[in-house]
């Protein structure tokens, strides 16, 4: 065992030797990171991939990135090489495919482009304090744990050792087939109705006292507290508000784009098809 362990040291020590070795090279050569017949692969460019790529940066750190990426950049740069020498660029497969590619990097850039003007800070701001804020309405919540068993039998077998002191906690370990035993804090529409009216009628600190069927299985549920739903914070409904006002965004621009445009459709015949009346502004 102390033998693989020093092997893998080694390893983990090689990996790390290689990635410094990368890195400083590409320094010295002034953002260079390979040259592939006589073409740059800048470290620029491979920088770009690694943020381009939260998941991976997540993950690995930039140096680890950046010396398993050269080859596969080099790859990427000699195939590219092979095609232009093959004269890929001028068959018809290219021609089409580049249009397509064009249209949708195109429709794509102007479509960020105008989220990015309408969906400001300031918009979602105002959209949290005029619609969410002027619309919340407080609802009773529940703070409750459960624990799930498959059957009836072992739910009053689980009642019984509650009644008789038996720690909550301790047997949703034992018993429970929901991992999540904390359920929090939930309105009662969160649940199934079953589970909410019997969370809801019960007192706080109290068990149920009869198992609670619902389509999962079998429950016993432990009250812990109410209280009144309050408004969330900005930062915590900003990506919902931010998502809402994006698709607005994209769905008044089509639409303002069909009522302005010019547009003749025709039937699988080459009949035209009439086209709704729009009044435009």
């Amino acid at each position: 065992m102390k033998k693989y362990l020093l092997a893998a040291s080694a390893i983990v020590v090689v990996a790390a030797a290689v990635a410094y070795s990368f890195r400083v090279n590409a320094e010295k050569n002034e953002g260079v990171a390979a040259r592939v017949n006589g073409e740059v692969i800048s470290v620029e460019e491979i920088r770009k991939g690694y943020t381009d790529n939260p998941q991976i940066a997540a993950q690995l750190p930039f140096d680890q990135f950046y010396a398993k990426a050269v080859d596969i950049y080099i790859n990427g740069k000699l195939m590219y090489q092979a095609a232009s020498k093959a004269d890929i660029q001028d068959t018809p497969e290219y021609k089409a495919q580049l249009k397509t590619a064009q249209e949708d990097l195109a429709r794509k850039v102007y479509i960020d482009s105008v989220i990015a003007q309408k969906v400001t800070d300031e918009a979602i701001k105002q959209a949290y304090e005029n619609e969410y804020l002027k619309e919340f309405e407080s609802k009773k919540e529940v703070k409750a744990k459960h624990i799930l068993v498959p059957d009836e039998k072992t739910a009053k077998e689980v009642i019984r050792k509650l009644n008789k002191g038996g720690d909550f906690e301790k047997l949703a370990k034992e018993n429970s087939m929901d991992q999540t035993v904390d359920l929090g804090y939930f309105t009662a529409e969160i649940m199934v109705p079953e589970f909410s009216n019997a969370a809801f009628a019960m007192k706080k600190g109290t068990y149920s006292k009869t198992p609670v069927k619902t389509q999962f299985g079998y429950h016993v549920i432990f009250v812990e507290d109410f209280r009144d739903s309050t408004p969330l914070e900005l930062k915590e409904v900003e990506p919902q508000i931010r998502n809402m006002l994006s698709q607005q965004a994209v769905a008044e621009t089509f639409d303002n784009l069909y009522k302005t445009g010019e547009i003749v459709k025709y039937d699988l015949d080459g009949k035209e098809i009439p086209m709704p009346k729009t009044e435009t502004k």
